[in-house]
């Protein structure tokens, strides 16, 4: 990974920005991804990382926290928090914003246990494959104390694969449909493609239930997102 991502952070944070983000992925154009979006205050959040944020209690764990603004703004709240991240400058530029407890770890190397756990903006893309999920999910429950719980979003992108009658084209024989090759580029330089997963709530509601955790919707969201608590 050449953390490009990780880089157009810093650009922004040291005061050096001069374009945003592309991305796209296997079933979608190139879009752009601005660079203030991933530096937003909670007024400018949308209504479910607002509400988790609003559910969050004890000691926290923010995974995949990006420029901190999740782990930012409940530190001031004066939790507990511990973020954590692959991407090294968003690490970096975390701890330039004041973040006090914040390190390049993967979830799966986390071993600490937590009151809150977020997994937030598609939380579900770091499980990259369906495959994955309950490998993951029985980590995260690992990391659960007595009465923890795991606040997590994601989006079911079945609409995207609808036709104009209605209808979806989806091919039988692939795999699940939220499956998708992830591809980012910053200022004419291409990162390694990835996996990300969008995950449907039924969908992560069964894969719950088989590692043993309950699995609650708590908010739906305009554009067929949701916020799901795990217990």
């Amino acid at each position: 990974m050449k953390d490009l991502f990780g880089r157009a952070l810093l650009d922004y944070q040291n005061g050096h920005y001069t374009e945003d983000l592309i991305t796209s992925t296997n079933i979608s154009e190139e879009d752009e991804l601005p660079l203030p979006y991933l530096f937003r205050d909670f007024k400018d959040m949308p209504k479910l990382e607002k509400k988790a944020l609003q559910l969050a209690k004890g000691s926290i764990l923010d995974v995949g926290c990006g420029a901190g603004n999740h782990s930012l703004y409940l530190q001031k709240k004066g939790f507990d928090v511990k973020a954590i991240d692959i991407s090294k400058g968003a690490v970096e530029v975390s701890k330039l914003r004041g973040l006090n407890n914040v390190e390049v770890k993967s979830l799966l190397d986390e071993t600490e246990t937590f009151d809150t756990i977020l997994l937030l903006m598609n939380g579900t893309g770091i499980f990259q494959e369906l495959s994955q999920v309950s490998k993951y999910l029985t980590h995260l429950k690992s990391l659960l104390k007595p009465n923890g719980q795991i606040l997590m979003d994601s989006s079911d992108i079945k609409y995207m694969y609808e036709d104009e009658d209605g209808g979806f084209w989806m091919d039988a024989h692939a795999n699940y449909y939220g499956e998708l090759d992830y591809y980012l580029s910053y200022k004419g330089e291409e990162e390694t493609p990835m996996k990300w997963l969008y995950l449907d709530f039924d969908t992560l509601k069964l894969a719950c239930e088989t590692v043993g955790l309950r699995c609650e919707l708590v908010l739906e969201g305009k554009h067929f997102d949701y916020l799901a608590r795990l217990a």
